[in-house]
């Protein structure tokens, strides 16, 4: 450890986790660099505060954190609903969709000066540079995912700048996550909300997401008046070949379950993605035959960019053009891999236009923008 690091340590203290990471044993967490206005939940006499969270387990605060990073735009959007300060840095910063928040007036994130890990090799530096309160990122994640880390890298990390604290939620397809438990959306929100301090924004958001539901039942057709979709991924504007999705129980499909859409790929041979890293191709498609076609890797186009670039491309395609989604015009942006509690309210209403056809709006803007203020 350098000498700088040497400092950081020392002006940090570091208190407590309890539990073990699933792949890598226990870490320490640190903090003190923030002070919060609201009420601690311990009832600690000192300031202090515990939250417990998979596969960390218990980690202790001595202070509310200020600057934090995260894995991803999940857990972005998580702390837009709560008013904190944008995350310092992401894994890919590009992958967190904050065009939107133009569908929610007086809610906005500015994003330019975003770290994106990922994109500069997951060095070490970028963290110590950044020095966060708080890391919202599954240290299995990086473990997994990022080269030449190993368990010390993230202890000397923790023990240096601040702790982890964070679960892979989006996918349910890791298989070094099958040890310790996944979070649904709103529950990996509520602990985000404890960390920081601020759960009666969280319940005004649990609230207005239970109304949601209830808006949702009403608009959902019978089963059998519903249409089959078919979720893959294709980032380019003339797709020949896809990365098939099973909708499955990560929050990057909860607008899919909610709608309660019947998925085209769940009873075939196709292997998913995310776990059998399956491809498929026109033809297949073609057998499958979905009402509706939705594809990821879209999201930085409008609605009208995506119908001139892929899915004109489609309809002029030999295979393609064979479709019924493609000749009825069915073929839309699938929305991104991370949603949070409001990116989820804007991605379900645009689903339900998109494979209901649903005209009116689901949700109250004002009283998003309300909640995120404080005005709770």
């Amino acid at each position: 450890m350098t000498e700088t690091d040497d400092t950081r340590s020392t002006r940090r203290q570091v208190l407590a986790t309890g539990g073990a990471l699933a792949a890598t044993g226990p870490l320490a967490g640190c903090l003190d660099s923030a002070s919060g206005e609201d009420d601690d939940p311990s009832g600690s006499s000192d300031g202090a505060y515990s939250v417990s969270m998979e596969p960390v387990g218990e980690v202790t605060f001595d202070a509310v954190p200020e600057t934090w990073v995260a894995n991803n735009g999940s857990w972005a959007d998580m702390g837009a609903a709560l008013g904190l300060e944008p995350p310092e840095g992401l894994w890919l910063s590009s992958r967190y969709h904050t065009q939107h928040y133009d569908e929610v007036d007086g809610v906005s994130v500015d994003k330019g000066e975003m770290v994106s890990f990922f994109d500069q090799g997951v060095d070490k530096e970028l963290y110590y540079d950044i020095d966060a309160d708080v890391h919202v990122m599954d240290p299995n994640f990086l473990l997994n995912r990022a080269d030449k880390w190993d368990e010390s890298d993230v202890e000397e990390v923790e023990n240096a700048t601040g702790p982890f604290f964070g679960n892979s939620i989006f996918s349910r397809g890791y298989p070094w996550h099958e040890d310790y438990p996944y979070y649904t959306l709103y529950e990996a929100f509520e602990k985000l909300a404890e960390a920081f301090q601020r759960t009666d924004r969280y319940e005004a958001f649990a609230s207005l997401h239970d109304e949601f539901q209830s808006t949702l039942s009403d608009v959902v057709p019978p089963e059998d008046e519903r249409p089959s979709v078919a979720v893959v991924w294709a980032g380019e504007d003339d797709p020949e070949t896809f990365l098939p999705y099973v909708i499955s129980e990560g929050t990057s499909f909860k607008q899919w379950r909610d709608l309660e859409v019947g998925d085209a790929l769940a009873e075939t041979d196709v292997k998913d993605f995310h776990s059998d890293r399956g491809e498929v191709d026109y033809e297949t498609l073609l057998d499958v035959d979905p009402d509706v076609l939705l594809l990821r890797g879209q999201e930085t186009k409008t609605a009208d960019g995506f119908a001139n670039t892929v899915r004109s491309f489609m309809e002029d395609h030999d295979v393609a053009s064979s479709m019924t989604a493609v000749q009825n015009g069915d073929v839309y942006r699938g929305g991104p891999l991370y949603q949070g509690p409001i990116t989820n309210l804007v991605l379900t209403e645009r689903a339900a236009r998109q494979v209901y056809g649903v005209e009116e709006r689901l949700f109250d803007r004002s009283e998003v923008a309300d909640i995120v203020a404080g005005d709770v």
